[in-house]
């Protein structure tokens, strides 16, 4: 039997080349033909594929058992058609029309017994099921035909009600998502959680806006993702397109198309191929237009938002996630330099709606991209806008946050810009985010010469500042200052500018007095009265070190409220 050049089924109804893998989920597709050549019914007859072999995944959608000469005209596509052969015509020219008709309505294939007219398959029928790769298996034992069509039937009824069901809870399980207005990434996500695939959304210019499941496949997912989704077009309604195999359906906003939904295959490699995966995809593309008329925030602006704090709280599983992730977003990193920059509220401002804030994201977005810097920008914590900066090597860093000064502080004249130190790689720019944070609570309010603070402008009124909530230094200044200030309380005089003025002129009494305004003599004895209240010597180094660190930090504690601390 072998001798035809077919593929033998054994008695464990599988090619002895390919394991037979888990069986199909039920509802998720129809059966194929290498499924049920697969079933015990059918693998006890020793199956032998002798054409079509790149036929096997067509799907049966029923099987015909006939001994017609036209049987064609019974049937609608897809059916096995079983036969023992004995109608067969001896005239080849008959017989390449029985299977041209075959071929012709798109029957699934030609199962035909070898038990009883023929022990040998016909030449010309082999010949005629190879000119139209049409699927032709021959059956060395007999085989109970009306067992065959029960068996399969009653799995092909029960698949078609269990889709049903299926189509039915994926209705209602994006229903509900609709309902309580889930965002789009929960969309998404649902997508490939029902679908066990990954889905994508994109837009129009190819950049990954949302990817589902979040986890260690994302890489894998998005890497060169531009490249790879160019090479895959948009067919006209939802199907497999492209080298890879994505099914692609198109997603609408305002009757206008905005972008595509795309399925990939999943970590085993099989594409998404199921009438379940197009209603699938299909129906999350419904949601997320839903989606997109409650939810005013660009899904692009929501993207980079979401990577920013996904890089600033480390929560990127590798370095190629977060690469991967980037790039998809328009984003290049490669030989970059990356920087980032804390854009603050200055003290007193007022609260900033979202539409404000997102108008500000998006000028900055545009200003800097048109610059020549990669860029993604969001609210990060601390009540930052965040923006990472990826420059070319030979591009210098400060006219850019200049420029990006000058922009933000026409909207907003308060905001304070800081910036951390350059990185070389995304997983370090938490470190970068870090130090621009510390910069931030460190500006003192009212510094207004420079349009950004960086780290080498910690000195120590920054330091002092960015401790102001620290109850230890509260204390240091109260153990230091405490009796001093409530003694000009009680007596209403001015020791505590007398003083500041003394520990300003570095300890010299003469210049002291001059900037006091009072006489040598006078001066002499405000100082004395110092001591005797602070119970210390004004001529120690240490003590006035101390004293004028805590009158630092006392004066700072009285300014406005800055950014509040990460």
């Amino acid at each position: 039997m072998n001798g035809s050049g077919g593929t033998a089924y054994g008695a464990a109804g599988r090619p002895p080349s390919r394991p037979a893998g888990p069986p199909r989920a039920p509802g998720r597709s129809p059966l194929s033909l290498a499924e049920v050549l697969r079933l015990p019914v059918l693998a006890a007859g020793a199956p032998e594929v002798v054409s079509g072999h790149g036929q096997l995944s067509r799907p049966v959608r029923w099987v015909h058992i006939t001994e017609l000469l036209d049987p064609a005209s019974f049937l609608k596509g897809g059916e096995l058609v079983l036969t023992t052969g004995m109608p067969l015509p001896e005239d080849p020219a008959l017989v390449r029309r029985y299977v041209e008709e075959l071929a012709d309505v798109g029957a699934a294939g030609l199962v035909i017994e070898l038990v009883r007219r023929y022990h040998r398959p016909p030449s010309e029928l082999v010949r005629a099921c190879l000119a139209r790769d049409f699927p032709l298996v021959l059956l060395s034992r007999t085989v109970n035909f009306v067992e065959v069509t029960q068996v399969l039937h009653s799995l092909i009824v029960g698949s078609q009600v269990e889709s049903l069901r299926r189509a039915q809870d994926v209705h209602d399980t994006f229903t509900a998502l609709t309902l309580r207005g889930a965002g789009p990434d929960e969309v998404v996500g649902m997508a490939a959680e029902l679908s066990g695939h990954p889905v994508v959304l994109e837009n129009l210019v190819h950049q990954a806006v949302l990817c589902g499941p979040p986890g260690r496949g994302v890489e894998g997912t998005l890497t060169a993702w531009e490249r790879r989704s160019r090479a895959t077009p948009s067919p006209d309604r939802t199907g497999l397109s492209g080298p890879e195999d994505w099914l692609v359906t198109a997603v609408e906003y305002r009757g206008e198309r905005w972008g595509r939904l795309l399925m990939l295959p999943d970590a085993a490699g099989d594409p998404a191929i199921g009438p379940e995966d197009a209603m699938v995809l299909e129906r999350t593309a419904t949601a997320l237009t839903i989606a997109r008329l409650t939810h005013h925030t660009r899904w692009e602006r929501r993207a980079q938002r979401t990577l920013l704090l996904d890089l600033v709280e480390q929560r990127c599983r590798s370095r190629g996630e977060a690469r991967a992730r980037a790039e998809a977003l328009g984003m290049p990193v490669a030989g970059r330099r990356l920087l980032v920059v804390l854009v603050s509220p200055g003290p007193g401002a007022g609260e900033t709606t979202a539409g404000e804030t997102t108008e500000l994201e998006d000028r900055l977005t545009d200003e800097l991209a048109a610059a020549g810097a990669g860029v993604l920008v969001g609210a990060v914590p601390g009540d930052h806008i965040g923006v990472l900066l990826a420059l070319p090597a030979a591009t210098p860093w400060r006219p850019l946050v200049e420029r990006l000064s000058r922009s933000v502080r026409e909207s907003r004249p308060g905001a304070m810009i800081s910036v951390g130190s350059e990185v070389s790689d995304l997983s370090q720019t938490a470190r970068s985010f870090q130090q621009a944070a510390r910069v931030a609570d460190a500006a003192v309010p009212g510094t207004r010469d420079k349009p950004f603070h960086e780290l080498s402008d910690i000195g120590l009124r920054q330091l002092l500042y960015a401790l102001r909530g620290d109850v230890r230094l509260q204390e240091f200044v109260e153990r230091q200052l405490g009796r001093l200030v409530d003694y000009d309380e009680r007596h209403g005089t001015d020791l505590l500018t007398v003083l500041h003025t003394f520990l300003d002129a570095a300890g010299n009494k003469t210049v002291a007095a001059r900037r006091a305004n009072l006489s040598r003599q006078a001066f002499y004895q405000r100082l004395r009265s110092l001591e005797r209240v602070l119970g210390c010597d004004l001529e120690s180094g240490e003590q006035r070190t101390q004293l004028h660190v805590a009158l630092t930090a006392f004066h700072l504690l009285r300014l406005p409220r800055g950014p509040a601390p990460p």
